[in-house]
């Protein structure tokens, strides 16, 4: 399982599948092969649901946005 936290403060987000990380990587831009943090905004999520992103991801990443503009999270092995 992967763990998904909040960059700032490393606040346990919830857990994803291999399936989910794998939309996650090849959605968004990555800085470097061993870059492991993404910034989300409503925007992303809207991208990501098209990109076929499952409603555990989408769920996890809603719930961390809420109603601000955007969250940097990381995401680890676990």
């Amino acid at each position: 399982m992967i763990t998904l936290s909040l960059k700032d403060g490393n606040t346990p987000l919830g857990t994803i599948d291999e399936a989910d990380l794998r939309v996650l990587i090849d959605c968004l831009v990555e800085e470097d092969e061993e870059d492991t943090d993404y910034y989300i905004s409503p925007l992303t999520i809207e991208l990501l649901a098209e990109k076929g992103a499952s409603a555990a991801l989408l769920g996890v990443l809603k719930k961390a946005v809420g109603d601000s503009e955007g969250v940097d999270i990381v995401w680890a092995e676990s």
